[in-house]
């Protein structure tokens, strides 16, 4: 039998179930991919000791979107080494299981990536992520989030306006036009037509699954987690969203 890779994933409540969108990404690639893996839950405050212990040089500081050193998701490959950082990970999984491709090179993915897909309405999603999580780790939450917003989450949560959503508007409609541009559910299409190289090409009877659609439907996953009526009045702001989350389903259904 071959090594069977695990996946460090910060637990919900009990019962420990993924929530963050960030892991998310790496397990519904394994989910596509029909990787055997075994999932590791690590509580927030628990994450630089096991993660340090495992060996994984900490974060780059001077990688855009930098947070801490030590951050979930990460990694212990089939072979036994270890790695952090969904970006990372992905172009190592991609590199080691090509088949079926994220399409990684296509230019699609790096354009959804540098959407800012849930920024417009953080403050009405933030203080909710704590009713997820275990007492120890909503404590962390709390703690680390109120030095990131500089205020307690009770006053994020407090301060969050209805013209956050109204800003929230022309995202969706970036993402949704892009969605449609090739025809949907996904954004190369039903069949995978690519932009890669000169000129565009099918690739027929293959995944049209993107990396693009893996950063975007997790960022749905983790709202219908979070709070159903969020999740909702998202999915509303396009005719496109259902569509792309319901034929994705299939890759999220395995969440421990």
């Amino acid at each position: 039998m071959a090594p069977q890779i695990i996946f460090y994933d910060i637990p919900s409540k009990a019962p420990a179930k993924a929530w963050s969108f960030n892991p998310w990404k790496i397990r519904m690639v394994l989910n596509m991919k029909g990787l055997d893996y075994k999932t590791e839950f690590v509580e927030y405050p628990d994450l630089v000791p096991t993660l340090k212990a495992l060996g994984i040089p900490p974060n780059d500081p001077n990688e855009p979107g930098y947070f801490s050193d030590y951050t979930s998701p990460a990694i212990r490959y089939a072979d036994g080494t270890f790695a952090m950082d969904s970006w990372h990970i992905v172009h190592a999984l991609e590199k080691q299981y090509p088949t079926p491709s994220l399409h990684l090179d296509d230019p699609i993915v790096e354009k959804v990536r540098n959407i800012s897909v849930l920024g417009p309405i953080v403050e009405h999603l933030m203080p909710k992520v704590p009713n997820l999580l275990t007492s120890i780790s909503s404590e962390y939450f709390y703690r680390t989030r109120e030095i990131m917003f500089g205020k307690p989450l009770q006053q994020v949560e407090a301060e969050a306006t209805e013209e956050q959503w109204e800003d929230m508007r022309a995202k969706a409609k970036e993402v949704g036009d892009l969605l449609r541009k090739k025809g949907g559910p996904f954004f190369l299409g039903e069949t995978g037509e690519s932009e890669i190289g000169k000129g565009a090409y099918k690739r027929t009877n293959l995944c049209a699954v993107s990396y693009a659609d893996v950063c975007f439907v997790t960022c749905l996953k983790f709202l219908e987690i979070l709070d159903e009526g969020v999740f909702e009045r998202y999915l509303a702001l396009d005719e496109a969203f259902p569509k792309v989350y319901k034929a994705s389903r299939k890759w999220l259904a395995r969440d421990d």
